[in-house]
């Protein structure tokens, strides 16, 4: 389910096969991400989710599956 969404916005955002999207890809290295992309990408998962990722913990969100388990952390709260 979280996965799906975030997918979705991965998708919408950086223009991207939905194929390319696995738990494993890396932002930059896999999706071709600058760091523009990852601050609008933050900001979408901000509004969809309803939650506030820290800048810090944002620095530490590297790969899809980073988001998905940064994410179930905060909705499990």
């Amino acid at each position: 389910m979280i996965f799906e969404k975030v997918k979705d916005i991965i998708v919408d955002q950086l223009s991207v096969n939905e194929d390319e999207v696995t738990m494993e890809a890396s932002f930059v290295d896999d999706l071709g991400a600058d760091s523009l992309d990852v601050v609008e990408f933050i900001m979408a998962l901000e509004e969809e989710f309803d939650i506030e990722i820290p800048d810090e913990s944002a620095e530490n969100v590297k790969t899809v599956g980073d988001v998905v388990e940064y994410i179930k952390s905060c909705v499990e709260e």
